[in-house]
């Protein structure tokens, strides 16, 4: 394992904590200023650091505390400052009153450059696999 392989799994893991944590400035500190970002709800392309903020803060507010947020089936594809990794996210916790309860599965993809010594995440997709249930 390279030094930047080791530096790029260890934002993965503290991008995993910061969510598991609902600590919001320390989640944004992972993402680059020109960051877009999909996920699966409304309007679905968040872009810059603002609009990505408010939509965390969105899913944050659904759970009465922490996430739980297990990472499955992690692939990583590094050539020089960019990185790309795909994985699977199991996503639980205490939901908000209104809210449904249980696990959910979320496809996840991050991609990120390192520039000035620094992992940065520029893109990062969310998908929601329809039907699917437990991978393994």
């Amino acid at each position: 394992m390279t030094s930047n392989d080791s530096e790029f799994r260890a934002l993965l893991d503290r991008r995993v904590d910061a969510c598991k944590a609902k600590d919001i400035d320390r989640l944004m500190a992972l993402y680059s200023p020109g960051i877009v970002y999909y996920d699966v709800v409304p309007p679905l392309q968040f872009v810059g650091p603002d609009e990505v903020r408010r939509n965390f803060q969105r899913w944050f507010d659904e759970y009465e505390g922490p996430i739980g947020l297990e990472t499955h089936e992690l692939n990583i594809m590094m050539s020089g400052d960019v990185a790309v990794a795909h994985m699977l996210h199991l996503d639980s916790g205490t939901r908000k009153e209104g809210i449904p309860q249980g696990e959910v599965w979320v496809r996840s993809t991050v991609c990120c450059q390192r520039s000035s010594d620094r992992w940065l995440i520029t893109h990062e997709h969310i998908s929601l696999p329809l039907g699917w249930s437990d991978p393994a």
